[in-house]
């Protein structure tokens, strides 16, 4: 196809040419041998003008030559199972492409150079030391543990526990730097919902009219908060409509309520917690944080009582600005978030969950001191639950899942 085999790891401009001996189009060959190669295979990779005809017309050539399509993260999963990167790696690749912020793709790229696994490998190698300890205890009964020994073995779970901690803490960090806290607006129509919108998000996004309803279907705007990402959703008014489009827009809304991570619940500070607001909590998720946020204080600034029992509550103007830090403040603190630049991990949900699972099990063989079977039967969980961020433990379900949500054949 590219007539002469070109040399090893060396650019070769030359023609690319069609069964029938007609050049399809004129382009770079580059040739990377085994195990030197991203994924630790033979690759050859071919650099055209990147038109889709002409594209199309080299796929094909290909494809007649004995090549195929290459599955979603195939590329990342073959350079995972020839032991170019780890698994975390591997999904640092993923996060890289999905980033969607200048930050975000800073830590990811951290991650696919190896300072996640680095952290935890360095648990890892100091859970595994404690686990041989704890075994040879259990080999050898005879030999008993003095006060001294004992002593040293809880001052290195503590120190495991601790740095689990603050691998935990970095990477939830990381986790709400990846995909940003989802934030509904809702409550009755006409309560500044969209003009809450627009001024969190700094532009007109939303339209905003006297008109009650404006709002028919979620508007959704990406905006920072301190380095936050968060994702607002502006929804449809709630109250009772005959209006079909409406009724949809509404059916929408609580849609958008039930998959989010927070809702503010939109009241007019002049009219004070009516009777509509009062049946829009009712309809809340009781496991859904909720923040009333009281606006148009501008227009009432000694209004009556707007906050309900156990309920968060910031006064704002979505027409001046006012109290609007403080809600942008109040959102880090329900995220969990603290601005520490970049010294984060992305953590994924998995990461989290073994973090956490990990972390408890460290707890529980504090718990078992004095019982050194009970010890090491959990510090076997907290290695086995490390070595599932890394893919040293890992099941075959578990590689498709994740390379199946890269692009094709990345």
């Amino acid at each position: 196809m590219a007539g002469a085999f070109p040399a090893p790891r060396v650019a070769t401009y030359t023609d690319f040419i069609a069964g029938d001996g007609t050049a399809i189009d004129t382009g770079l060959a580059l040739y990377f041998p085994a195990p030197a190669s991203y994924t630790g295979e033979d690759v050859l990779e071919l650099q055209g003008h990147g038109g889709p005809v002409v594209m199309q017309m080299l796929l094909r050539r290909c494809l007649e030559l004995g090549a195929r399509i290459a599955n979603p993260g195939e590329f990342t999963l073959r350079a995972y199972l020839n032991d170019k990167l780890d698994l975390a790696q591997a999904e640092g690749v993923a996060d890289i492409i999905d980033a969607a912020s200048d930050a975000a793709a800073r830590c990811a790229l951290r991650s696919l150079k190896g300072e996640f696994s680095a952290a935890i490998d360095a648990i890892d190698r100091e859970l595994l030391a404690l686990r041989t300890y704890a075994e040879a205890i259990l080999d050898f009964p005879e030999e008993d543990i003095d006060a001294a020994d004992d002593h040293k073995i809880m001052l290195r779970l503590s120190r495991i526990d601790q740095r689990l901690a603050d691998v935990l803490i970095k990477s939830s960090q990381g986790s709400i730097l990846r995909s940003g806290l989802s934030v509904v607006l809702a409550g009755r129509p006409n309560v500044g919902k969209s003009s809450l919108m627009n001024r969190l998000a700094r532009e007109d996004v939303a339209i905003v009219t006297p008109v009650p309803g404006t709002t028919r279907d979620a508007i959704r705007q990406t905006i920072q908060v301190g380095g936050m990402p968060i994702n607002v959703i502006d929804t449809a008014g709630l109250r009772e409509s005959s209006d079909e489009i409406e009724t949809i827009g509404m059916r929408r809304t609580w849609d958008s309520i039930g998959r989010a991570d927070v809702v503010l619940h939109v009241v007019d500070a002049l009219a004070g917690t009516t009777a509509g607001d009062l049946e829009i909590l009712a309809r809340l998720p009781a496991t859904l944080k909720r923040v009333t946020v009281c606006n148009k204080i501008d227009l009432a600034p000694e209004s009556p009582k707007t906050a309900v029992a156990d309920e968060l509550t910031v006064r704002v103007s979505a027409k001046t600005g006012a109290g609007i830090d403080d809600l942008e403040r109040l959102l880090q603190a329900i995220a969990g978030w603290h601005s520490t630049g970049e010294d984060v991990f992305l953590g994924r949900e998995r990461h989290i969950l073994a973090l956490r699972s990990a972390k408890d099990s460290i707890a529980k063989a504090i718990s078992q001191r004095g019982q050194p079977e009970l010890m090491a039967e959990e510090l076997r969980i907290a290695h086995a639950r490390l070595g599932s961020i890394a893919g040293h433990v890992s099941a075959d379900d578990l590689l498709g899942e994740i390379f199946s949500s890269f692009c094709i054949g990345k």
